[in-house]
C-alpha cells in the first residue's frame, strides 16, 4: 500500500478527513492550552488576593522576648549570626519565596525627659532601635546619624522620623535623660541621650519600616494619664553597650514573601512548610505569621474550582470524543461500497482497516502536533500533559481503522426502522449502562471526593448519567411519535405522516447522545453558576442583612439617634454580640457544664423593620419579632447543638447566659442551624430578644448597628460611629480604659461585590463561560452530524416525492416534522440532565468556599426554562439550515443515482 495512493484518498475525500483533523486540533488544543489559561488565572487570581491584603500580612517574623542579653557575643553580631541560620532552617518552599528579610535589636521602651518636652507638657517613652540598612532606605532632613564609634560617657545617639519628631517638639540637638520611672513617674537613673538627626523614609511603603511599634508613628496614649510612644534609630556598638550592661534587648527578624513567588500550583506545598515552621520553633524564639490565612482561604477555592473544572472538562472532552467517532462513523458509511469491493476483490478482513490507518496517519498526527504547538501560546505556566496528548493522537487515530472493522460485510439493510423488541445484545447493554450510572452516582455520593483531585469516579458519573438518560430517551421517544402518526394519518395532507412516521423510525442512537452530553454540559454550568450567584446573595444578607454595617466594641446609646439623622438614612438598629459565653444553670453563675456559646442581642422588630426598608429576604423568627417585657425566661432561639446540650441537661426550659457581665435568663423557643451577623460556620450561638430584656440598672451596650438606607455616605457613618465609641467611653463610669478601636463600615453592596471578586473567581468564572459556550456550540454541531447522518437517505425519500409532485414548501414542512422531535428530545434530555447534575455533584464541590462559607443552593431556575426554549429553536434553526445546505450541494439526479445506500 503506497503512500501515494494514501495521499490521493486523502485528497479525494478531503472534507471528511478536514473535518477529522479539525476535531484532532480542538482535543490537543484543549488538553495543552486549557490548563496554562487555567494557570495564568489562578496565578492573577492569587496575586490579586495576596496584594489586597497589607504587605506586612506576608512577614514571618521570629523574635525573642525581652530580657537582658545572656550571649557572650555582641547583640547585634548574635543577631546577625541568627539571621542567616533562621532562613536557612525554613522549608525549601517557603525559603524560596522570600524576597525581602531585615532584623533589628531594640531596648525597652523607657521614659525620656527634657525641657522639649516640658515646653509642651508630654510624656513620652521611647525605644531604642539598632538596624542595618536603615541610612539606605531614608533621607537625613537634619543633623547627622548616631556615630557608630562608642565614646565612653558621650550621650545616647538617637535620630528621629521627622514627622514624630516635630510632633512631639523636638529637633536636632534635643537634650533628653532616659531611664526608669519611681511609682509616681519621676525618672530615676536616667542617661543622657541628644538627638542627632532627623530622616524621612524614600518610600514609606518599605518593608523596613514596617517592625512594630513602628518609626514612623507615634503610639498614642490608651488612657489617661498614659505616655506617647516612639521609636528611635541609634547605631550598633551603642546599642551593645548597652545590652552588655544590662539593659534588657529584644531581637526580631522578619521574612517577607514575595507575591511573584508563591505558585499557585505548589500551595499546598508552602501551607504545609509554614506548618512545619509553626510546630519546629526555635527555643526561646517566637514566630509569628498570617500569610496562611490567605492561603488557605485561596486554597479552598482553586480546589473547589479544579473538581469542578475537572467535571466541565468530562462532559465537552466526552463531546468531542463522541463527535470523532460519529466523523469516523460518517466517513466511512460514505465508502462502505468502496470497502465492500476491496473485500470482493479478494481483500483481507483487515485490508480496509489498513488502508484507512495509512490515510489517519497521514492527517491526525499533523493536526494533533499543530493542536498541541498552538496550546503552547497560551498564556500561563504548563501542565505536564504531553502524554495525554500522545494517547488522544494514537486513539484518535485508530477512531477511522476501528469504524472500518465495524463495517458489516454484506450490503447495507435498511436502517430507517426501530425493532419493536430490542435485541438481547442492546438491552444487555443499556441495562448496564442505567445500573453503572446509578452505582457510580450512589458511591460519589457516599465516599465523597477529595477537593482538588481529579477523581476518575467523579469524572465519570456526569457522562454515565447523560449516557443512561439518552438511552431512556431513545427508548421512550418513538411511542408518543408513533401515536402522532396515527393520528396523523386520519388527517388530508402526507406532510404530517410522513415527517412524523420518518422521525419514529430514525435510527440516531450515537448523535443523540452527544447531543446531550454537550447540551448537558452547557446546562450544568448555566444551573451552577446561577446557584453560586444566588448563594452570594444570601451570603451577603447574612454577613450585612440591611443596606450597611457599623462594627465596633460599643456605642453610647444616643448614637442610634445621629445616625438617623444623616443623609438617605431610612431606620436603625442595634445588635450586640459577644463570643465565647458559657451558660449557667441559675443567676449566681453555677456553671453548667456546656460548651463555649456565642450571645446575639437583637431588635426583633427593628431588625424586621431595617431589614424590610433595605430590601433583603429576612425570615426572623416569630419569637424573637414578637417578643415583649414580662414575667420568665426570655424566649430565645439556639443552634440545634446548643438545644441539644440544654435537652441533655434539663436546662431547656430555664438557662442563663451572661451579657456584658449580666446574666439574663432564657428558654428555648426555636433552633435555626444560622442567623445574620454570626459566621457561616457558627455552630454553638443564642439569639435573645433585645425589646424583651427585663429593666436593670446597667443595660446592654450595643457593638453593631444596622443601617437601611439609600444613598449612604460610609465616611459619614464611619465618623458618627466613631464619635458614638468616643462618647460611651467619655461618658462611661470607667476611666483610664484603652483607647477603642475605630470602627468599620461594610455595606452589603461592597460585600457581595467582594464575594464576586478576586481569588479564584476568575478561573471560576472561566470555567463557566468555556463550559457553556463549549457545550452549546458542540451540541449544534452533534446535530448538525445527526443531520448528515440521515442526509442521504432523506435526500432520496425527497427526490421521489419531488418526482410524485411535492411542492418546495411541503419539502420544508416535512423536514420540519421531521427533525422537531430529534432536536426536542435531544435539547431537553440535555437540559434535564444538565439540571439533575448539579443536585448530585453540589454536596461534594466545595463551592462554599466562592460564598463566605454559605453553603450553595442549586434550585430550579425559570430561567432555564426559556434559555432552553431559545436553544432548541437555535439548533432547529441550525438543523434546517444543514439540511438544505446539503441538499443544494447534490442535485436531484445525483441523488436518485446513488443508490439506496445511506
Amino acid at each position: 500500500m503506497s503512500v501515494g495512493a494514501a495521499v490521493r484518498r486523502v485528497r479525494a475525500y478531503g472534507g471528511q478527513f478536514l473535518l477529522l483533523a479539525v476535531l484532532t486540533l480542538v482535543v490537543t488544543l484543549l488538553i495543552s492550552g486549557v490548563p496554562r489559561l487555567v494557570n495564568r488565572l489562578a496565578e492573577q487570581g492569587l496575586r490579586a488576593q495576596l496584594n489586597s491584603e497589607p504587605a506586612a500580612r506576608r512577614d514571618i517574623s521570629y523574635s525573642t522576648s525581652l530580657e537582658p542579653a545572656t550571649s557572650r557575643r555582641t547583640a547585634m553580631g548574635d543577631a546577625a549570626e541568627r539571621f542567616d541560620a533562621l532562613a536557612a532552617e525554613m522549608p525549601p518552599p517557603v525559603r524560596s519565596a522570600v524576597t525581602e528579610r531585615w532584623y533589628s535589636v531594640e531596648t525597652a521602651e523607657a521614659r525620656v525627659v527634657g525641657p522639649d518636652l516640658a515646653a509642651r507638657n508630654l510624656l513620652v517613652d521611647m525605644g531604642l532601635r539598632a538596624m542595618p540598612d536603615i541610612q539606605g532606605a531614608s533621607t537625613l532632613v537634619e543633623g547627622a546619624w548616631p556615630s557608630e564609634t562608642y565614646v565612653p560617657d558621650r550621650p545616647i545617639e538617637v535620630a528621629l522620623d521627622v514627622d514624630v519628631a516635630r510632633k512631639l517638639n523636638l529637633r536636632a540637638g534635643s537634650q533628653l535623660r532616659i531611664g526608669k520611672t519611681d511609682d509616681k513617674g519621676r525618672l530615676i537613673d536616667g542617661v543622657p541621650l541628644v538627638v542627632t538627626g532627623l530622616f524621612r523614609p524614600v518610600d514609606r511603603a518599605n518593608g523596613i519600616w514596617d517592625g512594630l511599634p513602628q518609626l514612623l508613628r507615634i503610639i498614642e496614649p490608651q488612657g489617661d494619664g498614659q505616655p506617647f510612644v516612639i521609636v528611635g534609630v541609634v547605631a550598633q556598638s551603642p546599642l551593645n553597650k548597652r545590652a552588655a550592661e544590662g539593659w534588657p534587648i529584644q531581637s526580631n527578624w522578619r521574612y517577607r514573601l514575595g507575591v511573584d513567588r508563591i505558585d499557585a500550583r505548589e500551595l499546598d506545598q508552602m501551607i504545609d512548610g509554614l506548618q512545619v515552621m509553626q510546630r519546629n520553633q526555635p527555643p526561646g524564639l517566637s514566630l509569628t505569621q498570617g500569610v496562611d490565612v490567605p492561603l488557605r482561604a485561596f486554597a479552598a477555592q482553586i480546589d473547589a474550582v479544579r473538581t469542578l473544572l475537572a467535571v466541565i472538562a468530562a462532559g465537552v472532552l466526552a463531546t468531542l470524543a463522541g463527535l470523532i467517532v460519529l466523523a469516523a462513523s460518517l466517513a466511512i458509511r460514505r465508502r462502505r461500497s468502496e470497502f465492500a469491493l476491496l473485500r470482493a476483490r479478494g481483500g483481507g478482513a483487515t485490508a480496509g482497516a489498513r488502508r484507512s490507518l495509512a490515510e489517519s496517519v497521514l492527517v491526525v498526527p499533523v493536526a494533533a502536533v499543530l493542536g498541541w504547538w498552538l496550546g503552547t501560546l497560551f498564556p500561563g505556566a504548563p501542565d505536564p500533559t504531553t502524554p495525554y496528548v500522545i494517547g488522544v493522537t494514537v486513539l484518535v487515530t485508530l477512531a477511522l481503522p476501528l469504524a472500518t472493522l465495524a463495517v458489516p460485510d454484506g450490503g447495507a439493510g435498511r436502517r430507517d426502522l426501530i425493532r419493536v423488541r430490542p435485541s438481547a445484545r442492546r438491552l444487555t447493554v443499556e441495562v448496564s449502562l442505567l445500573l453503572l450510572a446509578g452505582l457510580a452516582a450512589v458511591l460519589l455520593r457516599r465516599r465523597g471526593l477529595t477537593l482538588g483531585e481529579v477523581d476518575p469516579l467523579l469524572v465519570s458519573v456526569p457522562v454515565l448519567l447523560a449516557i443512561a438518560a439518552a438511552v431512556l430517551a431513545l427508548r421512550a421517544y418513538p411511542w408518543p411519535l408513533l401515536l402522532v402518526s396515527r393520528l396523523a394519518a386520519r388527517t388530508r395532507g402526507s406532510v404530517a405522516f410522513l415527517g412524523t412516521a420518518r422521525a419514529g423510525r430514525a435510527a440516531v442512537a450515537a448523535p443523540l447522545v452527544v447531543v446531550v452530553l454537550a447540551i448537558g454540559t452547557a446546562a450544568f454550568c448555566a444551573v451552577v453558576a446561577a446557584g453560586i450567584d444566588a448563594s452570594r446573595e444570601r451570603a451577603a444578607a447574612q454577613i450585612v442583612p440591611a443596606d450597611a454595617v457599623i462594627r465596633g466594641e460599643r456605642f453610647a446609646p444616643d448614637t442610634i439617634d445621629e445616625l438617623g439623622r444623616l443623609p438617605g438614612v431610612r431606620a436603625v438598629t442595634r445588635v450586640l454580640y459577644e463570643d465565647d459565653e458559657r451558660l449557667a444553670s441559675d443567676e449566681v453563675g453555677t456553671d453548667a457544664f456546656i460548651g463555649q456559646t456565642d450571645v446575639l442581642l437583637v431588635d426583633g422588630s427593628g431588625l424586621d423593620k431595617v431589614a424590610r426598608d433595605s430590601q433583603v429576604d429576612l425570615s426572623i423568627p416569630a419569637a424573637l419579632r414578637t417578643a415583649a417585657p414580662g414575667p420568665g425566661p426570655l424566649p430565645a432561639i439556639v443552634s440545634p447543638a446548643v438545644a441539644a446540650d440544654l435537652a441533655k441537661a434539663g436546662l431547656d426550659d430555664s438557662a442563663f447566659i451572661s451579657v456584658q457581665g449580666q446574666r439574663y435568663e432564657f428558654r428555648v423557643a426555636g433552633t435555626e442551624d444560622s442567623f445574620p451577623m454570626l459566621a457561616a460556620n457558627a455552630s454553638r450561638f443564642v439569639i435573645l430578644p433585645w425589646q424583651a430584656l427585663p429593666t436593670r440598672t446597667t443595660t446592654p451596650v450595643p457593638t453593631s448597628l444596622l443601617i437601611a438606607g439609600d444613598p449612604l455616605d460610609a465616611e459619614a457613618l464611619r465618623v458618627a460611629g466613631d464619635q458614638g465609641q468616643e462618647r460611651y467611653q467619655r461618658d462611661g463610669t470607667v476611666t483610664g480604659r484603652e483607647r477603642m478601636i475605630g470602627v468599620t463600615v461594610d455595606t452589603r453592596a461592597d460585600v457581595r461585590r467582594d464575594l464576586g471578586e478576586g481569588g479564584a473567581n476568575g478561573v471560576l468564572a472561566f470555567g463557566f463561560v468555556a463550559g457553556a459556550a463549549g457545550g452549546t456550540v458542540l451540541g449544534l454541531l452533534a446535530i448538525a452530524f445527526t443531520v448528515l447522518a440521515g442526509a442521504r437517505a432523506r435526500g432520496q425519500v425527497l427526490s421521489r416525492l419531488r418526482t410524485l409532485g411535492l411542492s418546495r414548501r411541503q419539502w420544508r414542512g416535512l423536514l420540519l416534522v421531521e427533525l422537531t422531535p430529534l432536536v426536542a428530545v435531544s435539547v431537553l434530555t440535555g437540559a434535564l440532565v444538565g439540571a439533575v447534575l448539579p443536585l448530585l455533584l453540589n454536596p461534594v464541590l466545595g463551592l462554599s468556599a466562592f460564598t463566605s462559607g454559605v453553603p450553595v443552593r442549586v434550585a430550579f431556575e425559570p430561567s432555564l426554562v426559556a434559555a432552553v426554549l431559545a436553544l432548541g429553536a437555535v439548533a432547529l434553526g441550525f438543523a434546517v439550515a444543514v439540511e438544505a445546505l446539503n441538499n443544494r450541494r447534490l442535485r436531484l439526479g445525483e441523488v436518485l443515482r446513488l443508490g439506496e445506500e445511506s
